[in-house]
């Protein structure tokens, strides 16, 4: 007897549901998820805000949006605030515009100075000059023999006079407290110019270039109380020239008291 043939049966054209039910749930799960990350976030905005408004005078009661009011004896000013002045790595404090009275507590303690350092405390000098409007004043160098800061007459003494003239002392303090923290000897030089001096406390040059230098040590060693034996002076007079003294621009250069921040090398070599 012949088997009877099952009815062929009919394709399922409604599967589609399926996929499109786990879409439907999977995409419930992300907003779910959205919305609880969402409550997180307002609750810290919320706390913000709140901080806000205590910041800049709103009342903690009031409600959100509204201004408070706050009693007038919790109202205060907000200081104004000053323009920062430049940084300059010399001294904690601007220095007096006269002479110090009295030494200061001995302001050593960074060791030897290289090169490194050399270029360091240079930066910091010009830096200062430059924001004094002092460039014309002050040069300055590194050669084999150290740091040298060039101290121009026209910036600190008057012609014909070793004196320090009262309105360098600001600029000469600044520059000695930048010299003063390392430990290397410091050397004072006096120069001129080739004209002639011949005067009662000046006989020469020799003389004038000497009396210079021994005033820019001897103030040194009253108000920033360096160890005596790491100071020199001397005075070339006109016979150790930067310039040709043929022109005025040339005798200025020439007319200066060199600070001299001996590297370690040109300090063996130094008498």
């Amino acid at each position: 007897m012949a088997l009877k043939k099952e009815p062929e049966k009919h394709a399922n054209h409604e599967r589609w549901l399926v996929s499109y039910g786990d879409f439907l749930t999977l995409l419930f799960a992300v907003f779910v998820a959205l919305y609880a990350m969402g409550q997180t976030d307002k609750k810290k905005s919320e706390d913000l805000m709140q901080s806000l408004r205590e910041s800049f005078g709103y009342s903690t009661l009031a409600a959100a949006g509204q201004k408070g009011v706050l009693p007038a004896e919790d109202i205060r000013l907000i200081p104004a605030i000053k323009p920062e002045m430049a940084v300059i790595p010399i001294s904690p404090k601007m220095p007096p515009a006269g002479p110090k009275q009295g030494g200061l507590e001995k302001g050593r303690g960074k060791g030897h100075a290289e090169e490194k350092e050399f270029k360091e405390i240079m930066s910091s000098i010009e830096a200062y000059l430059i924001k004094q409007g002092a460039q014309n004043k002050v040069s300055l160098s590194i050669t084999r023999r150290g740091l040298v800061v060039s101290l121009k007459e026209a910036g600190f003494f008057a012609s014909g006079s070793a004196a320090i003239k009262p309105d360098g002392y600001q600029l000469l303090n600044t520059i000695i407290e930048a010299l003063v923290q390392y430990d290397n000897p410091l050397r004072v030089e006096g120069h001129t110019d080739n004209v002639p001096i011949s005067t009662a406390q000046f006989p020469s040059n020799w003389e004038l270039s000497g009396a210079r230098a021994t005033n820019v040590l001897r103030y040194m060693m009253k108000n920033y109380n360096v160890d005596p034996k790491m100071l020199s002076a001397t005075g070339y007079g006109e016979f150790r020239p930067t310039a040709e003294n043929t022109t005025p621009e040339g005798r200025g250069k020439n007319r200066r008291v060199d600070v001299v921040l001996l590297s370690g090398g040109a300090e063996q070599g130094e008498p």
